[in-house]
């Protein structure tokens, strides 16, 4: 396959709206990175108004364990920005710090949980499909293929990611590395070719995060 028939073909289909939301979607997206790196808090309303960009796309796509993190990226958006706000001695920037034993604890109950709510989600998702009527539906995961499986799992790495940084965790960055390469095959394979690109830039400005956080502790450790 060309870069036409894995970039562009797809977007034949969609109208300029969907389009035009996709793009918007993704430059507050890197936006949003970029600002998490500087550790600046307007990692926030610029991740906020991506994230809830994608949940209207998403949702019109049927892709519903994409849809669910970013409501859940929007809702924990709301979360860091308060925690970030409340750390900050200038408003904009945070000190950051290594995860505790503790932190783990919780991320593992949170990937537990997640894997768990979000396969139930696609289990019930031919009711959902079928506008919450049982007729002439058949539950199960009968449906998904490795793309949906994906999703479910990447969906459990990018919340403990945005529940690490919440907590100005510099593990975070690690999380966000291993979903972002998951997701580049995975969204040129649902034809959102905009969105698989600003993955690889994800990727990129998630390695760049985490040498930046690393800094951190070592300069405050030796002053």
């Amino acid at each position: 396959m060309n870069f036409y028939e894995l970039f562009l073909k797809p977007y034949e289909s969609y109208d300029n709206f969907q389009i035009a939301l996709e793009a918007i979607a993704t430059i507050f997206g890197v936006l949003s990175v970029y600002f998490s790196i500087k550790k600046n808090i307007w990692v926030y309303p610029t991740g906020i108004i991506s994230t809830v960009l994608y949940v209207y796309i998403l949702f019109k796509f049927g892709l519903l364990g994409d849809m669910m993190i970013n409501f859940y990226y929007t809702v924990m958006s709301i979360y860091g920005w308060i925690l970030w706000s409340k750390s900050s001695e200038d408003h904009i920037h945070v000190e950051v710090s290594w995860a505790t034993k503790k932190d783990w604890f919780f991320a593992g109950i949170l990937f537990a949980l997640s894997l768990i709510l979000v396969t139930l989600v696609y289990y019930y998702k031919p009711f959902i499909d079928n506008e919450f009527s049982m007729q002439n539906v058949e539950l199960g995961l009968y449906h998904l293929d490795w793309a949906n499986w994906l999703d479910v799992f990447t969906t459990a790495i990018f919340l403990v990611g945005m529940w690490l940084m919440a907590k100005r965790k510099i593990e975070n960055w690690i999380f966000w590395i291993i979903g972002d390469i998951i997701c580049i095959p995975m969204m040129i394979y649902k034809g959102l070719g905009i969105t698989s690109i600003q993955y690889v830039v994800f990727t990129v400005m998630a390695i760049a995060g985490l040498i930046e956080w690393k800094k951190a502790p070592k300069a405050n450790h030796a002053n």
